[in-house]
């Protein structure tokens, strides 16, 4: 191999960390060691990988191809020196972890007081987002998602999935009355939807439209706890998951509605993670505690 693993390693640390400066800083090398590196790789390759724009370095094509086999490589350097740490220290270190507010509130924090008995020395950061995040942006080292994963650039680990349904609370259901048929929706009831995406306004609900039916909100919210307070308020129909709803129908507070309609549908969670020689300790044990839990 004409590469040494310092030049891989110094390509990685640059496009991650976004410049030469910052990989530097990252591998506790000198700039200059660094930028070597990089004409010492690109000089053997007989190829540019990296290409330098007014704001930052950029890959060319030849550097992404170049770059998802280092990964690969790296990644399984990675994984080995990390098994051999495993047996000998406990994870410890900073562990931020990104969840949509719903699943992070129902699911994640239920977990919390366990996770920090069984591993103290991971200091966990719980932060929240609605909407997708870039990982290196946001320094994030997992974020949890739900559905369709469309990144392909992230290391990705199922967690389970979860099932749909429509919902209502008994005041409201009282106040309107209960649909009987899917048609009743558009004319007789107050839909609660999302901002967005908009894909999440498609209710698994079998008719002559399909096996989906595109509603239009009556009130619209950009998180799935808002639409879930809201529905317990008896502002309207909501579509939900299980997790966040369990307690609610257990309870009686929330009930489902149209059943015989319903088609099932499971949406994915992953959580999806960039690999990282100094926290991936952290990760696998986080999801291997959460997936665990999930599975019960």
């Amino acid at each position: 191999m004409k590469s040494t693993l310092e030049e891989l390693i110094a390509l990685r640390a640059i496009v991650d960390a976004g410049s030469i400066t910052a990989a530097a800083e990252q591998l506790e090398q000198t700039v200059s060691g660094i930028s070597r590196a990089l004409r010492r790789l690109e000089t053997k390759l007989g190829v540019t990988l990296l290409r330098r724009t007014t704001r930052r370095l950029v890959l060319t094509e030849e550097g992404e191809r170049f770059l998802a086999k280092a990964r690969t490589v790296l990644a399984s350097l990675d994984e080995a020196e990390e098994q051999l740490v495993a047996r000998r220290e406990q994870p410890a270190g900073r562990l931020r972890v990104n969840a949509a507010s719903p699943f992070m509130l129902h699911v994640v924090v239920p977990l919390v007081a366990e996770f920090r008995a069984r591993y103290p020395l991971i200091e966990l950061e719980l932060n929240t987002n609605d909407l997708v995040i870039d990982l290196l942006e946001q320094d994030t080292d997992v974020a949890i998602r739900i559905g369709t994963l469309r990144d392909s650039t992230l290391h990705a680990r199922s967690l389970g999935s979860n099932t749909l349904r429509v919902l209502a609370s008994p005041a409201y259901l009282k106040a309107r009355g209960r649909p009987r048929r899917v048609a009743e929706l558009a004319t007789q009831h107050s839909l609660l939807g999302f901002v967005q995406p908009d894909s999440l306004n498609q209710w698994p609900l079998r008719g002559p439209h399909g096996d989906r039916l595109k509603i239009e909100p009556a009130l619209r919210a950009s998180s799935g706890e808002t639409l879930r307070h809201l529905a317990l308020a008896g502002e309207g129909i909501v579509c939900l998951a299980d997790f966040m709803t369990a307690g609610d129908r257990d309870r009686g507070d929330l009930v489902q509605v149209l059943a015989r309609d319903t088609v099932e549908v499971h949406q994915p969670v992953n959580a999806v993670y960039y690999r990282n020689t100094q926290l991936a300790g952290r990760i696998a044990c986080f999801l291997d505690f959460v997936s665990e839990h999930i599975g019960h």
